[in-house]
């Protein structure tokens, strides 16, 4: 055995964030060194996967495979792990594979909340801004929501797929300034079959909603740019971040996600005009979530 073999044997932190559709793995030591590349898989939804379907994954990755006896934890966080039996399901399944390891499964709200708060009993109120958006309070022990998400196509105000929507809704209607428009008809397909298909034949149309959003950033100089930005994020605030405006008097709003990492200068702006204190920014919850597992680690 290799010196650095026995260095990984003694301790690998696993620590995952999970959708529907992939999951990212990270190993790192206690001092949250990376041990190896980033691993990515499918996603591992418990809700809606197999018990065969979620080893069948895990066993396909040939780095997990080659390091699994060497893992000493598991923290995972993940789409359909908000509920009892799906969390628990999943659990075993990753530690039946991971045999030696201490295993923590949670939903991935609260990857969001660990990555950004600053010490793990913090009160903060905390949004997620990527693809989809989301608002939670973390009261330093609990989570806690107060608007049941119904997904991209009602709600999500500010994420990715709906700046996506926006921008194609205005190059459809002419609200674009000219230059704009030429630019964004530049840089995508705009043909209108090819947007349907997309839309509504191909899967995960909410990540292809979210993949014009880029735009934006790359045309800051726009006012109109800007100003599709902040009147998305004073939809945010006022439907999602007011909920607790209790709260919101003693504690910061924390921000994940890439879109919110982006758009601080217009999110800090809209938070001067409705109240509300900003906190911090982390663009990739994943690597927020290797301090927070790596402080206490001995």
């Amino acid at each position: 055995m290799t010196l650095w073999s026995f260095f990984i044997f003694i301790l690998m932190i696993l620590i995952v964030d999970s959708g529907s559709t992939k999951s990212d793995w990270l190993a790192v030591d206690k001092n949250g060194n990376k041990l190896m590349e980033k691993v990515r898989t499918k996603g591992l939804n418990p809700a809606i996967l197999s018990e065969k379907k979620l080893y069948k994954i895990i066993k396909k990755s040939e780095d997990l495979k080659a390091h699994k006896e060497e893992v000493t934890h598991v923290f995972f966080y993940g789409a359909g792990c908000g509920t009892e039996n799906p969390k628990l399901m999943l659990k075993g399944v990753l530690e039946d594979i991971f045999s030696n390891a201490h295993v923590e499964v949670n939903e991935d709200t609260l990857a969001a909340v660990y990555s950004t708060i600053n010490h793990p009993n913090e009160a903060a109120v905390v949004c997620i801004m990527g693809t989809g958006s989301n608002c939670s309070y973390f009261d330093g022990e609990k989570l806690h929501q107060r608007v049941i998400s119904l997904g991209y196509t009602l709600m999500d105000d500010a994420s990715g797929n709906y700046y996506g929507k926006q921008l194609i809704r205005d190059y459809y209607f002419n609200h674009m300034p000219e230059n704009v428009k030429v630019a964004f008809g530049a840089k995508f397909n705009m043909d209108s079959d090819f947007i349907k298909y997309n839309l509504y034949k191909q899967p995960n149309p909410n990540a292809y909603l979210a993949s014009f959003a880029e735009f934006m950033f790359l045309h800051k100089d726009s006012e109109y740019t800007i100003n599709l930005i902040k009147n998305g994020i004073r939809l945010f605030a006022r439907n999602m971040i007011l909920q607790y405006k209790e709260e919101l008097k003693t504690v910061p709003v924390h921000f994940a996600g890439s879109i919110a990492f982006f758009s601080q200068k217009e999110i800090r702006e809209v938070a001067d005009e409705m109240g509300f204190k900003v906190g911090n920014f982390e663009r990739r919850p994943i690597d927020g979530l290797v301090p927070f597992h790596t402080r206490d680690i001995e």
